[in-house]
């Protein structure tokens, strides 16, 4: 794939970058070399590697899933303009 100057123009209005005739130019030589080694990133054979996210084989650390009450609804609401028996109390909204 190979990018011209008016390419290079348009993505720069997209981009809302204002640039100039000899910036175009530099560019589109910059944007050719970085789709240059994106090509050639498609030619590495990765047929039965594995997905992942770091070089070093890490396992996430977990913590035990826990469905617990709080027991804070006095502090939950607490800043609350106006709450009642620890629930927020808001003004009618809907007819």
């Amino acid at each position: 794939m190979s990018v011209d100057t008016v390419t290079v123009k348009r993505v720069a209005k997209l981009s809302r970058i204002a640039i100039t005739d000899e910036r175009a130019e530099s560019m589109k030589a910059e944007l050719n070399t970085i789709l240059g080694f994106v090509e050639q990133l498609s030619e590495v054979d990765v047929e039965g590697v594995e997905p992942m996210t770091s070089v070093v084989d890490t396992e996430m650390r977990k913590r035990v899933d826990e469905v617990t009450d709080g027991n804070k609804a006095v502090d939950v609401t607490a800043n609350a303009p106006l709450s009642e028996d620890n629930f927020f109390m808001v003004p009618k909204v809907v007819e």
